[in-house]
């Protein structure tokens, strides 16, 4: 399902129970947030291994689906309201992270040499 379809399943759904006065910017923005919030709550606590393995659980794996899904919809239901191109937007911010931290830079950064591999750092 393309993103545009899941819009409008959630612009329908929304549209159905009368709740497009309330998914103003503000409102979709701060529940995308609460959203989020949630789902760091799954990982709280949770050693690196621990988090690494969550999907292992299927209550965890399916809490943590679910909490996924609440801040996608959030997303999509914000940038519909905007009319904001997430592929766009998204494709934008990748091209300026490309320029920002070029590959080469990430390869010095953890001590290898980005030509031949090898390490700068020392070790």
């Amino acid at each position: 399902m393309s993103m545009t379809a899941l819009q409008d399943l959630l612009a329908d759904f929304a549209a159905r129970r009368d709740w497009e006065p309330f998914h103003t910017p503000k409102n979709l923005a701060m529940a995308l947030t609460g959203e989020a919030g949630e789902l760091a709550a799954e990982f709280q606590w949770l050693t690196p291994e621990e988090a690494a393995r969550v999907m292992d659980d299927p209550d965890k794996a399916h809490a943590v689906r679910m909490e996924m899904a609440d801040v996608l919809s959030y997303l999509l239901r914000l940038a519909d309201v905007l009319d904001v191109d997430l592929e766009a937007a998204l494709k934008e911010k990748v091209a300026i992270n490309e320029r920002r931290f070029p590959a080469d830079d990430a390869a010095a950064a953890d001590g290898t040499d980005a030509a031949d591999g090898t390490d700068t750092a020392g070790r």
